[in-house]
């Protein structure tokens, strides 16, 4: 069974995660810029990146032993 921090922690990993992703795909999709002063491409790829590592991270932390 899973400590109260690991879950604590999975929690907030897959929230910030899922929030990011929806958040960046928003922005994609009206064609408004994912950060400032950035090209659109890459700061919506690097949200992304960090969006799905974070996905992971809770998963992983909801599941570990």
């Amino acid at each position: 069974m899973e400590s109260g921090p690991a879950i604590f922690a999975g929690v907030v990993f897959a929230l910030f995660g899922g929030a990011l992703l929806a958040w960046t795909g928003t922005r994609v999709r009206r064609g408004e810029p994912v950060a400032q002063g950035v090209g659109q491409g890459a700061s919506a790829t690097l949200a992304s990146l960090v969006a799905v590592v974070a996905l992971a991270l809770g998963a992983y932390c909801l599941t570990r032993p």
